[in-house]
């Protein structure tokens, strides 16, 4: 697994909150790399116990290649603010509304287009809002993110933790995710880019109620790749070879169901963003530029 030993931005990238109708949100906010032409903007939206700085390998790379990506810390996660308890507030219908005023506060147009990218929890949620709305957006890319409820050994992990927050502090159980093991194999929100300091500053900014919340979707989504379909929005279904929370099979599916552009990154599992930052950078910048205005779903290998 790559990492890196610090939420250190790219070169030229911003970290600052993004000022929308529905509150302020933290992004790091990386813009296409000097000399190069702009080719559009890119909001990419984090999974379950992550954060914006999930991203931080893929923007260099991906502003190489002309694009701006804004990575977003959802409302309660890590930097975003939210309630600590109101669970209502995280209801993936109001998370999706966020995403659109995010949108519009990026303002994308025909010459800039925006294009949705969602990871894991990220997608069912990107997924939301364009059933909203999809005006806003040039494409959608769902990463690790499958058609309905995660793998019945996840929604058992989710239990555990959720079992464990009604009780515990995030402090307490932060402690007791560490105590289950090595990070490397527990995996879970003390894996992934940054120390382990860095990331538990990042699982006690998270809302208690925004990982109940969440995780009660995650376990309970239904299946909405059809109604999805019906969007005129070309796809993008990326994922790494093995996966434990939606099975690659699965995720094969359903991109067949949207006659999506399928990806699969060798060597990445459920985080191709920070186990393979560079091929899937490439990967979703390919899909990007093979975008047209007037194109929809535009199924490759």
């Amino acid at each position: 697994m790559t990492t890196q030993p610090a939420f250190t931005p790219p070169p030229n990238a911003r970290a600052y909150p993004l000022g929308t109708s529905r509150g302020a949100f933290a992004v790091v906010d990386s813009p296409a790399a000097p000399g190069v032409e702009p080719r559009g903007v890119a909001l990419l939206l984090p999974g379950f116990t992550g954060s914006k700085e999930d991203f931080t390998l893929m923007h260099e790379p991906l502003a190489a290649r002309g694009y701006r990506t804004v990575a977003v810390d959802g409302r309660g996660q890590h930097e975003s603010d939210g309630p600590e308890r109101d669970e209502s507030a995280y209801a993936q219908d109001e998370l999706a509304r966020d995403v659109l005023a995010q949108a519009a506060a990026l303002g994308g147009t025909p010459d800039t287009p925006l294009h949705l990218f969602g990871h894991s929890l990220g997608g069912q949620i990107a997924r939301a809002a364009v059933l909203l709305d999809h005006a806003p957006f040039r494409s959608l890319t769902l990463m690790a993110s499958g058609p309905a409820q995660i793998s019945d050994s996840q929604q058992q992990r989710v239990k555990l933790l959720r079992d464990a927050l009604a009780v515990m502090t995030m402090a307490e159980t932060w402690e007791a995710i560490l105590a289950m093991g090595p990070p490397e194999e527990v995996g879970g929100p003390a894996r992934g880019i940054g120390g382990q300091e860095l990331l538990r500053r990042r699982w006690l900014g998270t809302k208690p109620a925004q990982l109940l919340a969440t995780g009660r979707q995650l376990c309970t989504e239904p299946d909405r790749v059809d109604e999805l379909a019906t969007v005129p929005l070309p796809f993008h279904v990326l994922s790494g070879a093995s996966d434990d929370t939606w099975p690659v099979p699965v995720l094969d599916d359903m991109a067949a169901r949207l006659n999506a552009r399928r990806t699969i990154i060798p060597g990445a599992e459920h985080s191709p963003n920070a186990d393979q930052p560079l091929p899937t950078a490439e990967a979703v910048a390919d899909f990007w530029d093979t975008v047209d205005g007037d194109s929809a779903h535009p199924a490759e290998a």
